[in-house]
């Protein structure tokens, strides 16, 4: 792993420069505030799993910055692979002891409202949510995956990551089906004020949520992810632990941070866990979260 603040010898792509960590630590660690350690690596596996390894030894608050991963992670282990400094790649620690630990599960979700917010005033750019952790973007008239978030247990706390697709062209996309924030009509792709808003969002969501004790009625967090998730309304198919699946109409996010299907039976059936296929389009996702359009 490249130390952090290392000269970058690949730098060449002019149009895709590096990030600047020392302006990022100026104007995000702040004392009392949530961030407490900032830093940039030229390359890494993945900022999970090296954010990870030192949770014990590090305060909360750590954020661990990549400008290319090598080995980056989604949900049930896919691959996440994009050209050096085309995006924003990294993970923050996070350790809310005074919050209940069953209600851990909605850090993910808070995460996808957090970056949908700040992309939204940042990019100009609508972001919707797909339960649980993809973040969509349109392109000519199109849903597109332009990010993902992936939640793991570590220590005493939780890292999140974060990876959000800014500056890739067509022909840079990974597979089918993916977008990028300079395909959706950003209209800023600098890197440094994206992440910026993302984790000063990221923060606020956090900060309301955890004074609430975690409960995501309270903090409107419950509220906020419906009114941007896309999957509502639709009808889906489930991808279930164990190779069973569950086909109906997504009629909520209920408050466990799960997905409630209505069968075609009359049933309501929560989903905790599972991979979520959108099988028609939706009536509409009513905005982007916590924006009240």
């Amino acid at each position: 792993m490249t130390p952090p603040d290392a000269p970058d010898a690949r730098w060449s792509d002019l149009g895709r420069p590096p990030l600047n960590a020392p302006a990022l630590r100026r104007a995000l660690l702040r004392p009392g505030g949530l961030w407490t350690s900032l830093d940039v690596v030229s390359a890494t596996g993945s900022t999970n799993s090296d954010l990870a390894a030192r949770a014990g030894d590090l305060p909360e608050g750590a954020v661990l910055v990549a400008e290319e991963q090598t080995r980056g992670r989604g949900r049930l282990d896919r691959q996440w692979s994009a050209p050096a400094r085309s995006g924003l790649f990294f993970s923050v620690l996070l350790k809310p002891t005074e919050v209940p630990i069953e209600r851990w599960g909605w850090l993910p979700l808070l995460s996808g409202v957090a970056v949908a917010t700040a992309l939204s005033r940042s990019a100009g750019v609508d972001t919707a949510l797909k339960w649980p952790n993809d973040l969509l973007v349109t392109i000519d008239g199109e849903e597109r995956k332009a990010g993902g978030i992936l939640a793991e247990r570590a220590a005493d706390g939780v890292v999140v990551g974060i990876g959000i697709n800014v500056s890739l062209t067509e022909k840079e996309l990974p597979v089918p089906g993916a977008g990028s924030l300079l395909l959706a009509g950003a209209a800023s792709t600098d890197r440094d004020p994206l992440l910026r808003a993302v984790l000063r969002s990221l923060g606020q969501w956090y900060a309301d949520w955890r004074t609430s004790g975690g409960d995501p009625a309270a903090s409107r967090l419950q509220e906020a992810y419906a009114a941007g998730c896309s999957t509502l309304g639709r009808t889906v198919r489930a991808e279930l632990p164990g190779g069973r699946s569950l086909t109906g109409e997504a009629v909520a996010v209920d408050g466990d941070g799960r997905l409630v299907l209505a069968t075609a039976e009359g049933m309501q059936q929560p989903v905790g866990a599972g991979d979520v296929v959108h099988l028609r389009p939706g009536p509409g996702t009513g905005g982007t979260p916590g924006t009240g359009e």
